[in-house]
């Protein structure tokens, strides 16, 4: 039997989560299979990662497509079958969904005609959370992922908070975490899991697009026990651990990765340092 070749398909992977989960697991010998939109501007910065992946020795694929839609799955898959029929032994061990596009507009406002509509609030549905569904089943259906396969998505706590402007992500992200619930159940029988990675606030770019991000990035601060953000390689060394064999328990679970960030209560919460303790 071919030994196993493990490759890891990362949806967002040029930048933020997508992007330090990528270093994380070359770093561990993954292939990676990178799905991103960027424009002229940012693509250097792509081409720097790319050259940072190979510096690990490892293959890469990267699409410069929408991961939304229906096209860029099917050219993705055609190019993974291509690469594992020259490659026996090779499988996806783990699908990271990290897509971060969505509205950032309120339900109601004045006036009426800056609030969401209903082509852009079906889009952050279909964006952040829908298509977990859809790249998951092409890949089972095409048998590229298997046993010990892992299906990590990243959410957030807006999946159960508010915020202004956040109520189409915040639906998406909630949505995302109850595909993740019934995804768990569906694939058990295939030997695959899913699980939601909660990350806490991090300076990412998909931050700094929402409205009032400086507000969000104080408070996240001074709830953390650890008084600080998040970063994305904190959230990367936690994707490199659900990957592991010895994680193969973990299913349908809503991780948190936050240092704790959620469950500090700001109303109440004085820091104190470790010298007055």
């Amino acid at each position: 039997m071919a030994q196993q070749v493990l490759y890891a398909l990362i949806l967002g992977a040029s930048s933020g989560f997508g992007r330090a989960a990528a270093l994380a697991l070359a770093k561990e010998g993954y292939h990676i299979v990178g799905v991103h939109l960027d424009r002229a501007a940012t693509l250097p910065k792509v081409e720097e990662l790319k050259a940072e992946l190979s510096s690990y020795g490892v293959r890469t694929m990267f699409f410069n497509q929408n991961a939304a839609d229906s096209q860029c799955r099917q050219t993705v898959v055609t190019a993974l079958q291509k690469e594992f029929s020259a490659h026996p032994g090779a499988t996806v061990r783990v699908l990271l969904h990290s897509l971060a596009f969505g509205t950032l507009l309120p339900f109601i406002a004045e006036p009426p005609q800056e609030v969401v509509t209903q082509k852009r609030l079906e889009m952050t549905l279909d964006v952040m959370a829908n298509s977990l569904v859809y790249w998951t089943q092409d890949l089972v259906r095409e048998r590229l992922i298997q046993q010990g396969g892992r299906i990590l998505a990243m959410t957030s706590a807006g999946s159960e908070r508010v915020i202004p402007m956040y109520g189409a992500v915040s639906a998406a992200k909630a949505a995302l975490e109850s595909y993740v619930r019934q995804l768990a159940l569906e694939l058990a029988p295939y030997g695959i899991t899913a699980n939601a990675i909660r990350a806490g606030v991090t300076d990412t770019p998909a931050l700094r697009r929402i409205p009032g991000n400086d507000i969000l990035i104080d408070n996240a601060i001074a709830r953390n026990p650890y008084h600080r953000l998040t970063t994305p390689d904190d959230v990367a060394r936690i994707v490199a651990l659900l990957v592991r064999p010895e994680a193969g328990w973990i299913n349908g679970a809503i991780i948190a990765a936050d240092g704790g960030e959620n469950i500090v209560d700001i109303t109440w919460w004085k820091p104190q340092s470790a010298e007055s303790l």
